[in-house]
Formats: C-alpha cells, sequence, structure tokens
C-alpha cells in the first residue's frame, strides 16, 4: 500500500514553537527561528522516516470558521498568537513552495476538517494508507483500517503510531469515532467547548461505556441517578453543542488529488535563499551532503496532472503574505529580500597569502617578523577536542588580514616541543595584543607543552557573546555573519563524524595549511568587526576588565581540577544501590503490584489508575500521566509510595550522574577531573560547567551531600569553600534602594527573619523557624516573579495565604515592588536589561501580545539584571584572588566555582594567608548600599569546608 501523510500545521508549529521558548534560536538579524526551525526538523524527519508516497500540509484560514459561525465563544479565550509565530508561518509556505509539498487551506474550515476530509477520501481507495500528523487528541475519531494518527509523543523527538487498536485502548472506548463522544461529555478547555458541567475524563469513559454515546446517554438519561442525572439533564443543550464542535467535518469542498500530494524533488535553488536568510546551515547541508547520515531522499520528478478547476487556491503555490520580520541591519522587510541572492564568499573567491612554515629557518624567520607586530592572532589543531588530552598537530597564526601562517607539529614529543620552542617567544610576549577564537582551549593545550600565553588578549567568541548571549558564537557562524564568508569545514579534511572519522594527524599538512591558516585569518577579521560593535555598544569595559581577565584564571582552574576520593565514592555507591533495593521493595508492597519504577508511564498507570491518588492527574499532550518531580512532590500527603516513588528516583540520579560517573572522569595523567567552565552559555552570564556538571550537584539534600564529602584536596592540603551570602537579595536592596531591606542587611540581622518579622508583625526574636521558612521562599520567589499559585505549591498552603503573604511582602518592602515594575517598563522601552556592569540580557517578547511569551520576558526582566550582577560581581572576585596567589607565589589552587561559591585546595602554611585574601577579595570585588559578605569554612573535603 501507498502511504499518504498529512500534517496538521499550526498544531506543529505551536508544539515547535513553545518548546524552544527557553532557549529560543535567534538568528544574527533578530529574528526568532524557533517555529520555522522545529517544525522543518519535525518534516524532515517524518520524510526521511517515513518515506511517503504523497503529502500535504493543512493551515487553518485566517478569519473564523463554520464554528465560531455558530457558536461566536469558540476558542474565545485563547491567547493572541505570539508574534513570531504569525513571522514564521510565512517562512514555512515558502519552504514548503520550495520543498514542492502542498499547502492545503479553505477559508470558513479549520485544518481538522481539511484532513478529516481527504483523510476519509483517502480511505475509499483500498490501497492507501493516510497518517495524520499531529498532537491533537480531537484526531482519533478518524482513525480507521486505513487511517492512522502519527503523534509526536511529549518531550521526545519520536513519534507515536496510533491505529484503532491504540485509540481505543487509550481513551477506554469500543469504537474511534466515540472520541467524539468523549470530548463532547468531557469538554475541551483549550478551545472553549464546554462539555458537560462536572463530569471529568473518567466520568465520560463510564458513560460512553454504559450507555455507547451521547445521544443513547441523553435519550435514556432517566437511567442515571443523583447528581449525575441533574448534570446531564441541565446540561443536555451544551452536551448536544459540545459533540456537534469537536465532530471533525469529512465533506469540505476539497478534491482529493494525488498527482498534487506526489512527493516531488526539492527546489533547491528556491530553498537555498530561504535557509541561508534563516541562518539553517545545518539543515540545509543535510539536504545537500551526500555523507549526510541524515540526508532526506527525494524521488525523481514525475509528471503530474493540473488540479481539478477550483482547487488553485488550495494547491496553488502563491507567493504567501509580506513577511512582516524586519531584517535590523537594512531596516528591510518583505518576501523580496528573502530571496534575494545570497552569495558567500569561499577561500577561492579571496586573494589571500597562506604559507606552510615546514623548518626551523622559515619558522625563526616568521617569528622574527612577528616580534615587531603590535597584534597577533593564533589558533591551534589538535587530537581532541578535550583540552586536557589534547596533543598539538599544528599552529596557525595572523599578523596582518589575508596573511596566515601554518606550522606543522610532530607526533613525536621531544621534536614538537623543540620546535614550539622556537615560537615560544610569540606566546609570551606581554607586549602583543593577543588574539584568538575560544582562547581558553588553546591557552590549555600550549600549557601542556610550557607555554604560558601573555599580553593583552581579545577572544571573538567572548566578544559575540557580550554583544549576542543569546546566540550561537561559534567561528563558521560568525564568518557568515561578519564576513559573509563561508569557511572551510573540518569534515573536508577528516571526514563526517562516526567511526570512520580520521584524526587531524592522518591528514597532510599540505592540506590542513588552508584550513588552520585561514582559522587565525578570519579570527583577526573578526576582531576588527566585533571590536567596533563592542565600543559602539558601551560593552568595551565589560569585555576587557571582567570576561577577557577572567579567560587565563578559568584556564588555571580547569587544569588544576579537582581531587576525587574513589574508595569514598565505592561506599557510597555500595550503600545507596542496596536503599534503593530495599525502596523497590516497600513500593512494590505498598503499590500491590509490581512495575517499573523508572518509566514514568507505568508510574503513573500505578498511582492514577491502580491507586486512584487523585481524580485531577495531570496529563500530557499525548494522554500520558504527568509524574514530574513537581507533580509527585504535591502528591506526597496522598499516599505513602509517592515519597518512596521520590526518594527512589533522588537515589538513582544521585548514582547516575554523580556518584557512578565521577570516577569514570579521572585524567589518568592528572589523578583529578578536570571539569569545562562554559563562559559563552548562559544569557545571565552565570558560568556553567560540563563533563561533569558541577552546577547541579545537591546541597541542601542529605544524601546529595555525599557526593561533596567525595572531593578533596590535593594530598597533604586542607579544603577551602567561601561563598556570598544572600548575594542576590543584597544586589536587589542595592538596585531598589528600599530602606527597610537596606536596614536589615546594614543591622546585621538575619534577613530572613527580618523579613517574617515585619510580614508577620511580630518582634524578630519571636519569628518561628516556619516563620523565618515562608519569608524565606518569599525573600527568593517573590523577587523572581513568582506568582500566587507558584508560592502556594512551594510553601505548601492555600493561595489565599499566598496572596496574603505576597500583599504583605510588597507592604513590607514597597521600594521592591516599584523597582521590580520600573525593570519591566525599562525592558519595554529597550528591549533589554542591564546589570550594574553594563552586561546586557535582550528581550525580544517583553511586548508580546501573548501572557504566556510575554510573561516568561517579564521575570526575566527582573531576574537578569540581579542573576547577572551577582555573576559579575564573583567573576571579578575570581580574577583578582588569581592574580594575588600568582603575584605571592602562593602554592593554594582554584579548583570549583559553583555559582556563589569558591573553592580551594590550600597547603596548611599558606592557610591564614589563603582565607584572609580570598575573603577580602569577595567583599571587596564590589561597594554597594549594602556589605557584601563571604561565609567560609575549612575541612578535608568539600561537604566539611562547606
Amino acid at each position: 500500500m501507498k502511504k499518504l501523510i498529512l500534517l496538521d500545521a499550526y498544531a506543529l508549529i505551536f508544539r515547535a514553537y513553545y518548546a524552544m521558548i527557553r532557549s529560543p534560536r535567534i538568528t544574527s538579524r533578530g529574528l526568532n527561528t524557533s517555529a520555522v526551525f522545529g517544525f522543518m526538523n519535525t518534516l524532515d524527519e517524518v520524510l526521511r522516516k517515513e518515506q511517503p508516497d504523497y503529502i500535504g500540509v493543512a493551515f487553518d484560514p485566517k478569519g473564523g470558521t463554520f464554528r465560531h459561525e455558530h457558536y461566536p465563544q469558540y476558542k474565545a479565550q485563547r491567547e493572541a498568537t505570539p508574534e513570531d509565530i504569525r513571522t514564521a508561518v510565512p517562512y514555512i509556505k515558502q519552504i514548503l513552495q520550495a520543498y514542492r509539498i502542498p499547502v492545503l487551506e479553505v477559508p470558513g474550515y479549520e485544518a481538522d476538517d481539511v484532513i478529516g476530509t481527504l483523510a476519509t477520501k483517502a480511505a475509499e481507495w483500498g490501497d492507501l494508507t493516510t497518517l495524520m500528523m499531529t498532537p491533537d487528541k480531537d484526531y482519533g475519531q478518524l482513525v480507521s483500517k486505513d487511517v492512522m494518527m502519527l503523534r509526536p509523543r511529549h518531550g521526545s523527538s519520536e513519534l507515536e503510531l496510533m491505529g484503532v487498536k491504540e485509540i481505543c485502548e487509550k481513551y477506554g472506548i469500543e469504537r474511534p469515532a466515540q472520541v467524539i463522544d468523549l470530548l463532547g461529555l468531557m469538554g475541551d478547555a483549550s478551545d472553549n467547548v464546554p462539555g458537560c458541567p462536572g463530569v471529568g475524563e473518567k466520568t465520560a469513559v463510564k458513560l460512553i461505556q454504559e450507555f455507547g454515546g451521547i445521544d443513547q446517554l441523553i435519550e435514556r438519561k432517566a437511567e442515571l441517578k443523583g447528581a449525575l442525572a441533574r448534570k446531564v439533564a441541565e446540561g443536555e443543550e451544551q452536551i448536544r453543542l459540545s459533540k456537534w464542535l469537536v465532530t471533525i467535518k469529512t465533506d469540505v469542498p476539497i478534491d482529493l488529488d494525488l498527482d498534487q500530494l506526489s512527493r516531488k524533488p526539492i527546489d533547491m535553488d528556491l530553498l537555498r535563499p530561504i535557509y541561508e536568510e534563516l541562518e539553517f546551515r545545518t539543515l540545509l547541508r543535510r539536504l545537500t551532503d551526500p555523507s549526510a547520515s541524515a540526508t532526506i531522499q527525494t524521488p525523481k520528478a514525475t509528471k503530474t496532472n493540473k488540479p481539478a478547476d477550483g482547487q488553485l487556491d488550495l494547491f496553488g503555490m502563491a507567493v504567501p503574505e509580506t513577511i512582516q520580520a524586519v531584517d535590523v541591519k537594512t531596516g528591510s522587510t518583505g518576501v523580496a529580500d528573502l530571496f534575494a541572492a545570497s552569495t558567500m564568499a569561499t577561500l577561492q573567491t579571496i586573494p589571500h597569502t597562506y604559507r606552510l612554515l615546514d623548518t626551523d629557518q622559515k619558522i625563526r624567520d616568521f617569528v622574527g617578523e612577528v616580534r615587531s607586530a603590535s597584534v597577533v592572532c593564533f589558533d591551534t589543531e589538535t587530537t581532541s577536542t578535550e583540552a586536557m588530552q589534547a596533543e598539538l598537530v599544528g599552529l596557525s597564526f595572523a599578523v596582518e588580514e589575508g596573511k596566515a601562517v601554518y606550522i606543522p607539529i610532530s607526533a613525536d614529543r621531544t621534536e614538537a616541543q623543540r620546535v614550539i620552542d622556537i615560537v615560544r617567544p610569540i606566546y609570551e610576549d606581554k607586549a602583543t595584543l593577543k588574539v584568538g577564537q575560544n582562547m581558553k582551549y588553546d591557552i590549555m593545550v600550549l600549557a601542556g607543552y610550557g607555554v604560558k600565553v601573555a599580553g593583552t588578549m581579545f577572544d571573538t567568541m567572548i566578544a559575540h557573546y557580550l554583544l549576542h548571549p543569546e546566540m550561537r558564537h561559534n567561528m563558521d557562524y560568525l564568518a557568515e555573519v561578519y564576513l559573509n564568508y563561508q569557511t572551510i569545514h573540518i569534515e573536508e579534511l577528516i571526514g563526517p563524524k562516526g567511526k570512520n572519522q580520521r584524526s587531524m594527524r592522518d591528514v597532510p599538512p599540505e592540506k590542513v595549511c588552508d584550513y588552520a591558516a585561514e582559522d587565525a585569518d578570519v579570527t583577526l577579521k573578526l576582531k576588527a568587526k566585533l571590536e567596533k560593535e563592542l565600543n559602539d555598544e558601551g560593552l568595551q569595559n565589560l569585555f576587557h576588565t571582567i570576561e577577557m581577565p577572567l579567560v587565563p584564571v578559568l584556564a588555571q582552574m580547569e587544569m588544576n581540577g579537582a581531587r576525587i576520593d574513589t574508595q569514598s565514592l565505592a561506599e557510597t555507591s555500595r550503600q545507596f544501590t542496596q536503599r534503593m533495593d530495599e525502596i523497590e521493595q516497600e513500593i512494590y508492597a505498598k503499590a500491590g503490584t509490581t512495575f517499573n519504577i523508572s518509566s514514568p508511564r507505568q508510574v503513573g498507570e500505578v498511582l492514577f489508575e491502580r491507586l486512584h491518588i487523585t481524580d485531577k492527574a495531570k496529563k500530557t499532550k499525548t494522554g500520558q500521566y504527568v509524574t514530574s518531580e513537581e507533580v509527585l512532590q504535591s502528591l506526597k500527603g496522598r499516599h505513602e509510595v509517592v515519597g518512596l516513588i521520590l526518594d527512589y528516583r533522588g537515589y538513582k540520579k544521585l548514582l547516575s550522574t554523580y556518584i557512578d560517573s565521577l570516577p569514570e572522569l579521572i585524567n589518568p595523567r592528572t589523578g583529578h577531573i578536570h571539569t569545562s567552565y562554559n563562559q559563552a552559555v548562559t544569557a545571565t552570564g552565570r558560568l556553567s560547567s560540563s563533563n561533569p556538571n558541577l552546577q547541579n550537584i545537591p546541597i541542601r539534600d542529605e544524601n546529595g551531600k555525599e557526593v561533596r564529602k567525595a572531593f578533596i584536596p590535593d594530598e597533604g592540603c586542607l579544603f577551602f569553600s567561601a561563598d556570598y551570602s544572600q548575594i542576590e537579595l543584597r544586589i536587589m536592596a542595592h538596585l531598589s534602594g528600599d530602606r527597610h531591606m537596606i536596614e536589615a542587611f546594614n543591622t546585621g540581622h538575619d534577613i530572613h527573619a527580618a523579613t517574617a518579622a515585619k510580614i508577620f508583625k511580630k518582634p524578630i526574636e519571636a519569628i518561628t523557624s516556619d516563620e523565618r521558612r515562608k519569608a524565606k521562599t518569599a525573600n527568593f520567589g517573590i523577587i523572581y516573579g513568582i506568582t500566587t499559585f507558584g508560592l502556594a505549591e512551594r510553601m505548601q498552603v492555600s493561595r489565599g495565604e499566598a496572596k496574603e503573604l505576597i500583599d504583605e511582602y510588597f507592604a513590607t518592602y514597597p521600594a521592591v515592588k516599584a523597582y521590580m515594575e520600573q525593570s519591566v517598563q525599562t525592558a519595554r522601552q529597550r528591549g533589554y536589561t542591564e546589570t550594574l556592569f553594563g552586561r546586557r540580557c535582550h528581550l525580544p517578547d517583553i511586548n508580546s501580545s501573548n501572557a504566556v511569551v510575554r510573561g516568561y520576558a517579564e521575570r526575566n526582566a527582573i531576574n537578569a539584571p540581579i542573576q547577572g550582577t551577582a555573576a559579575d560581581i564573583i567573576k571579578i572576585a575570581m580574577v583578582r584572588i588569581q592574580q594575588q596567589i600568582e603575584a605571592r607565589h602562593m602554592k593554594s589552587k582554584m579548583i570549583l566555582q559553583v555559582h556563589d561559591e569558591l573553592n580551594f585546595s590550600v597547603p596548611p602554611d599558606e592557610k591564614e594567608e589563603l582565607q584572609q585574601l580570598v575573603i577580602g577579595e569577595m567583599q571587596g570585588a564590589f561597594t554597594m548600599s549594602v556589605p557584601l559578605i563571604a561565609d567560609c569554612g575549612w575541612g578535608t573535603n568539600w561537604l566539611e569546608a562547606h
């Protein structure tokens, strides 16, 4: 049988957009492409995996439909479509035109009805299988022997195929058509379909199983008893209305034209400029690179008939409405710009002079030339992306745009060191400005050969991060955006990723030369562009005084690494595994059945279907019960098994993420773990870490503390930990100028107890631990825009009590409320917020008409200046501390940074000096209207010290 796939465009577009709302894709021109990117990824996956013979994409038309005419409240409660989605739709239609996939759109009818009609007609062919691609449960009513649903799984790229059996099992019905009755009875809040008042899914299923459907139920309503009888009798009219609203039409005036729907080759000439405009390099390579494993196979062109009369508006490929996105660089707008030719320069089209220096004399001559240069750009070619494991393959330099050199490095360590010693003066000359891309990596690799890079530095990755923190910062991307230049891809030298990929060491130096020299040359060119932009945006001070001095500090921290007590971890692993086994048996006993505790689906079925611990169980869009930690925490009091499941998950996460994994990350050469600190990832300026991620080690949970116990100082040393006390609240006091909060900090009171005293109107000494806990939750939650509902959930109190607490909080600290409102207002005007040091967090959605999207941006408008300022302050402290350690020739080492905390391995004879140095620099990093306080501790491991 041949296969037809029909996609519900808007359902998939909305899903893609909201899935990426926390980390949106933004182009260099400021265009949010999340919806387009997500939709096209889904489409490509469907084409690749399903290989359909026919395909079409259905869109809802502009304006209302026949349902709106009959029932004006239909979907009336929905928020306005986010601007970024409205901008995305014309792009998607243009891409579909390039893919030569028909856009199906009929005035007055929803996409559901168009797909329902075509699927029904296709089922009559007898030799055609139809897959309806949508996350919308309504489509279940259309499923038959030859018509199935293809649903994206929640939080996953996997697709779920649902036929008659799956639909019936999922909803507890006998036939798919009863989905209509189910939705008609329980209603659909997302579409404003009323349903029967007081009837949820469980009751609706029970009624359908007993009576067969809505018509039979109403006909036999006299058989019902009590409240349910009253509900059905009183709601009869809206039940019938609801059934009519949720019934998908299958007689829309549209023909099933398989010639129009047949797969056709992609028009790359049409697609390429669109993808270049949207900066979809990966998607473009996936279509054009024969070596890419994800390449989509498209059929050869086939002869097709003209569409039937009257169908041109449905299957035609007219250019859609003008795109409203504005190019912030040129100020231009519209479809015409989208299709403007985009020709990028390459190494073959620009003049350049790249030299291979393969003799000692050539290298020495070059070193002599460079000594007179004020700026030198350098790059390294290595055997690994892990700096602590990498060996040098080659070095490249550029001191003038268009000119660069490459020096191959031998695999023989002695020979390699001899050549590196010749070029050492270039790196260690303090008078020259050093330029690079992701310089921390190069600094660490060179340090492995005894080279200490000196002088002022300019990292193009860090510069672009400060300018556009929400974008990508890799060199290939920057070259395309700033230089309209396409660099040589590394795959051209070593092949695509996979087991057959070669090492750079295996590539002849003559071939590496252009690639490596180009890197240095392009980076030097980028420096000129980015330096000007930094100056224009007023970010040069933040760049030169905080971010760039931090680069060598982070490099040194990573090289220092942290020592791990593997015996302690092994014992903890044994104890935790034993406790997990015990909890597992307890869970089975309490639940009365065995099941896979690691399966969210099975956990949901046990909790909500077997144990019935709540009648209001949340479900994902795919119908699976939500069993997230947040949900289970809210249900802990309902049944003992919930707490046990949470405990089991906690142990399992600690074991897999840290306790059993940390020993595997120990570097065999150093005996230490070397986490990677990421300086250009978070929008707020905070550092993140990876391999392992030390930022997420739990500190309040007793079991989580066992992980910290395994981090120990170097042999014969002590572990020292120092962290800022309530730094974000202190920053809020300073930024808001609230006299009550400032007074509490300046008098040395416990800020949470002081807050509680004012909120509960009691003397501070009379405050209970529970009142202090509530005040602490309020302090850290309210200033980040937590809602009444969110505070009630977090504190396990009623919404009324949470609202009262918020009201009292703002009455206590009125200037805090005023500051929060002003922060949002300023962000609306500027489109970004700033820290006290000028770091910007761009908020393109701050003026969105969609409340969900706008609310997220508003919370960031309040949060980012506080969190970002805290990040800036600890960076200043880190730089000053490391500079002092080096200036005093101390043996102490800074080994870990976790948010507001710094950790050190310290020889006993430096104990007093190091503590005085660290606390002094942390508390003196910045002067505010309240003091910065750093707490500290000593021990034989991280847990003891902290």
